[in-house]
């Protein structure tokens, strides 16, 4: 269906905001308010995304801005006429796994990269229905669908300056342009037939293009990768394990705590050379501040997950580097999970705000961990200011706020040999890569997350390369209450929710704010909007196939909000459905098989890119 003909537009920005993102500056004339959405160019000083995350009528990379927000301020659907909204136009990419990524607009074009085969599509927003302007095919090697873990997703593309930037899973990053779909530059940065691949989605940040490998359960080594935006050539990469020189740790290194202070700690925290497959992927997400100039990453998983096999901490997997995003040199670490016992990846996102705290001003990052705690820590300093649990959780006892580390409970620690059980959260964590929404109206952030536990078995595991390199066995079990998952507003301030909405499955989909609505959607393909403040069901749309997709808003040319969501079961626990996986196994999917054995039943496989808008269709 065609997008409506031009009409006089609603375009608010927010004024009077209590807590401001600091990633984000007040929009100038020129960059904002007197361009309409097809008059914005595609190249010069415009076209920096650093001016670009300002205006809300583009959304040029995954997080929406710097700050990670996903907040837009656009204002036409609103609490009131959001009853009204429907379906624009959709767009089916032929694909049926994990949709994930979100789409971008630049100007009056939207892109949008599919799951492998990884095909990137430019639409027109200027006609009808929105047609494909142009597409790009990487053809990536197929053999990387057979070590990818845990579905052959895509989080997304980043654009800057007449360039869209995105991965392939077999390891390239690549540089398109952006008015044409010609290929700049492709660089190839992993190797599969170790099980390296790659699903993240780039962040660009003065001129470099940061990137970060998957494979942390077939013994990868993880890094984090800067390249020159113009050329494709690595401008460093930084390890998470390993001697101080290969993580880029050197005099400008002052972590808070005393436990992350000391040389080599990458080698001396590992058994023998164990570093060397210990995993630490960077396949979540990248935040960065400008005025501290300081990138923002977490690691993933130590390798493998049954911990007998690496004593020690080891360093510097599941948690958060602050680095210089110019030499890539380490600022401070913090690490969520101490010796992992879980899986519990350090990668998802981190919000950015400037919080009132104890009557003054804290530059904050915030993180909702997979070990069930809401961190709220100082980005400046890595020190934690509060740790709350934000489910059920029995496998810890939140975190010394002296000594920065974690407090385990001896009971529920994994063992090799012995089956622990009901451990919570699970190895998916309270929340997994689905990214959260900071909305500055509210002050609250909005967490799309699991209510999941299981039992846990540490096996024995040798190496192979390009094998998987696990060393357990789960099974995974609705949390306390029956509910598998959660849609949680969270208060920081207070460290408790707001509101919650119980959902049946587990809510891997990402949120957004759009003003005063916030959007989320559901595996059974469910796509909601509620009331930011409230969190009261205002609408609901029923899509073609599970919802993992991450939703994002945007002014069309003709002046009108638009709201748009990728609906395709798949990720991690989707793969019951897109994998066909028998659900009669209740290991399958590496722990999901028998908990989400009755998703088949309410969903089936798709990839299909629906945007909505009020009115729409009409």
């Amino acid at each position: 269906m065609g997008i409506r003909a031009q009409r006089r537009g609603l375009f608010l920005t927010v004024a009077g905001i209590a807590f401001m993102i600091s990633a984000c500056q007040k929009p100038t004339s020129d960059t904002v308010q007197q361009s309409p959405a097809s008059a914005r160019a595609l190249s010069g000083s415009l076209a920096d995304p650093a001016r670009l995350q300002q205006d809300d009528g583009q959304w040029v990379m995954s997080a929406k801005n710097y700050a990670a927000t996903r907040f837009s301020s656009l204002g036409e659907i609103t609490p009131a006429n959001v009853k009204q909204m429907g379906v624009a136009w959709t767009f089916s990419t032929g694909v049926t796994a994990g949709h994930e990524g979100p789409p971008l607009v630049v100007g009056d074009t939207m892109y949008l990269v599919t799951p492998w085969p990884n095909i990137l599509y430019a639409f027109d927003l200027t006609k009808p229905g929105a047609p494909i302007k142009w597409q790009y095919d990487p053809k990536p090697l197929g053999a990387a669908k057979g070590v990818a873990c845990c579905d052959i997703v895509n989080r997304g593309a980043a654009y800057a300056n007449g360039a869209i930037f995105f991965n392939a899973l077999d390891g390239r990053t690549m540089s398109i342009d952006a008015a044409t779909g010609k290929e700049r530059w492709v660089t190839q940065l992993t190797d599969i037939n170790r099980g390296e691949t790659m699903t993240m989605a780039p962040l660009v940040v003065k001129g470099k293009v940061f990137v970060g490998n998957s494979g942390g359960e077939f013994g990868v080594r993880g890094w984090l990768t800067a390249l020159d935006a113009d050329s494709g050539k690595t401008a460093w990469r930084a390890y998470s394990t390993g001697p101080d020189k290969d993580v880029l740790i050197g005099p400008t290194f002052k972590p808070h705590y005393d436990s992350d202070r000391g040389k080599d700690l990458g080698i001396t925290t590992w058994p023998g050379e164990a570093w060397r497959i210990g995993g630490g992927t960077v396949w979540g997400w990248l935040s960065y501040d400008p005025e501290a100039d300081l990138l923002y990453y977490g690691t993933a998983n130590p390798g493998p997950w049954n911990p007998e096999q690496r004593p020690g901490d080891n360093k510097w997997t599941a948690g958060m580097f602050a680095r210089s995003p110019d030499t890539g040199e380490a600022r401070w670490f913090y690490q969520t999970s101490p010796h992992d016992l879980y899986d519990h990846d350090g990668v998802n996102e981190m919000v950015l705000a400037d919080l009132q705290m104890n009557g003054g001003t804290r530059k904050v990052l915030m993180r909702a961990d997979r070990n069930g705690l809401l961190y709220v820590i100082d980005r400046l300093t890595g020190e934690v200011l509060s740790a709350t649990p934000f489910v059920p959780v029995n496998s810890n006892k939140g975190v010394d706020l002296k000594s920065g580390r974690l407090i385990p409970v001896k009971e529920k620690e994994s063992k090799q040999g012995m089956v622990v059980r009901d451990i919570c959260p699970a190895a998916p964590g309270a929340k997994d890569e689905q990214p959260m929404a900071f909305s500055p109206k509210t002050g609250l952030l909005y967490i799309p997350h699991n209510n999941v536990c299981m039992d846990f078995e540490g096996t024995a595991v040798s190496y192979i390369a390009g094998t998987p390199y696990v060393g357990a066995s789960v099974v995974y079990k609705a949390g306390p209450g029956g509910n598998r998952g959660f849609f949680t507003a969270w208060d920081p301030l207070a460290g408790k929710p707001k509101w919650q909405i119980k959902e049946s499955f587990p809510v891997w989909s990402g949120a957004l704010v759009a003003n005063d609505v916030v959007f989320y959607g559901t595996m059974e393909g469910w796509f909601k909007a509620v009331d930011a403040n409230t969190g009261q069901l205002l609408w609901q749309f029923k899509c073609g196939s599970g919802i993992i997709g991450h939703p994002m808003a945007f002014k069309g040319p003709d002046g009108h909000e638009y709201i748009a969501v990728t609906a395709g079961i798949g990720g991690w626990p989707g793969a019951i459905v897109s994998a066909d996986l028998d659900p009669r196994d209740a290991t399958a999917g590496n722990g999901w098989g028998g908990m989400l054995a009755d998703l088949k039943k309410t969903t089936t496989k798709g990839g299909m890119l629906y945007v909505f808008t009020v009115g729409g269709g009409t």
